[in-house]
């Protein structure tokens, strides 16, 4: 499992013109299944994600978590991440779960994050062409990746 964490002041996903997932301030998650990921890689996810101190404090410093700050959190799927560029120009995305497994994983992901961790979930739609917008703050950006723990 991978995610692009993104700290955002805003974000929005829309389907054919239309918005169907809009944050204020809190964390824009872009999240790649791939077909080994487990329960225990959404549990370990959503726990870093919840937990990750990236918004300042009174003093500036990057001391707060998205639950901390009283964050929203926009879960989008995309099967690019795990995208192999390995040989040629055209990436390869054999290592991107199933459809099915995929869909299923990410609902999941937000139900973790939503109940266990008291998370405000918006999403994207799973295998939609979306439109994301976002104002990212800082900038802040991470990749985190369940099968390499850095």
């Amino acid at each position: 499992m991978r995610v692009v964490l993104q700290r955002v002041n805003h974000a929005s996903v829309q389907v054919n013109g239309k918005a169907i997932g809009v944050i204020a301030k809190g964390l824009l998650l872009l999240v790649g299944i791939e077909d080994a990921d487990t329960i225990e890689d959404l549990e370990w996810m959503a726990k870093k994600v919840a937990g990750m101190r990236i918004f300042s404090d009174d003093e500036g410093k990057m001391n707060l978590s998205v639950q901390d700050i009283s964050g929203e959190v926009l879960v989008v799927s995309q099967f690019t991440l795990h995208a192999s560029t390995k040989k040629g120009n055209r990436p390869s995305f054999i290592k991107a779960g199933k459809p099915d497994f995929a869909a299923s994983m990410i609902s999941d992901f937000q139900n973790i994050l939503s109940v266990k961790y008291q998370l405000p979930i918006q999403t994207g739609e799973f295998g939609a062409d979306m439109k994301v917008t976002l104002e990212n703050d800082g900038p802040v950006t991470i990749v985190i990746d369940s099968k390499n723990k850095e």
